[in-house]
């Protein structure tokens, strides 16, 4: 990949990640570089977990704010390990230093930053960080392994 950057529309997302709707978590691709990629989620009062989570105080889980990053992060994976059509999947290995800093409620914009921290074929080390505006609302540092379907 070159050293510019790269957006991506709902329909180019669509085509490098499998998840689709309710789990796809990644609504818009802002810029994607060799190292580092910044993505978008528009929080909707609709979305299912609100429904339980929390009744009458609705906040997004810290889960669902980690699985946004490494969607972010699989998209990452395939613009930068050229993955794109060949099939294979990006897969979660482990989950490490999670922290969450601030709840995340309907009607915001999360912004979603990732980047490598290790590169390889087949098992890449990435971190990421969700924040509203310059708020940080969750960090953490996660492996995934490249695999076939």
């Amino acid at each position: 990949m070159a050293d510019t950057e790269t957006t991506y529309d709902h329909a180019k997302i669509l085509s490098a990640l499998p998840h689709r709707y309710p789990m796809l978590l990644v609504d818009r691709v802002v810029s994607v570089t060799e190292e580092e990629i910044h993505a978008v989620k528009a929080v909707s009062f609709n979305e299912n977990f609100f429904q339980g989570h929390f009744p009458g105080r609705p906040i997004m889980p810290g889960v669902l704010q980690i699985e946004a990053l490494a969607q972010a992060a699989g998209i990452l994976a395939v613009e930068n390990l050229g993955l794109a059509g060949t099939g294979k999947l990006v897969y979660f290995m482990a989950i490490e230093e999670a922290k969450f800093r601030a709840p995340v409620e309907p009607g915001v914009l999360l912004i979603l930053r990732a980047g490598f921290v290790q590169k390889r074929s087949r098992v890449c080390k990435f971190w990421g960080k969700a924040s509203i505006e310059d708020k940080v609302t969750c960090e953490v540092n996660f492996t995934a392994m490249i695999a076939d379907s």
